[in-house]
């Protein structure tokens, strides 16, 4: 793995990545974007593949839960640019993927 970061969006979430310079940007939607994303994973050249939201919906329950549980590579989505869907906090993800609390005391 080379510790690339791919992006898988529509444009209007596209363009904001390959703004800032970021290369391996995939203008996908809708089955597309999971088929995009499902050729990536085997690639082994990325270490993280951000993706926009909407497609966890068409992706089997049991596959988006090894998606979602990934870390070779990690798998994060994003919101999409209308606002849909439901935003995982830094707080839930970080207890999802790496197993560990963060911002508790005790």
């Amino acid at each position: 793995m080379d510790g690339k970061i791919a992006i898988i969006a529509e444009r209007y979430i596209s363009m904001g990545f390959e703004l800032v310079g970021l290369r391996d940007v995939f203008i996908k939607e809708g089955e597309e974007a999971v088929s995009t994303l499902e050729g990536l994973i085997p690639q082994k050249e990325y270490a993280l593949i951000v993706c926009e939201e909407k497609i966890q919906a068409r992706i089997e329950p049991s596959r988006l839960r090894e998606l979602e549980t990934s870390i070779d590579p990690l798998i994060i989505f994003i919101p999409s640019s209308k606002g849909e869907g439901t935003t995982e906090t830094v707080r839930h993800m970080a207890k999802r993927v790496l197993g560990v609390n963060i911002g508790e005391t005790k």
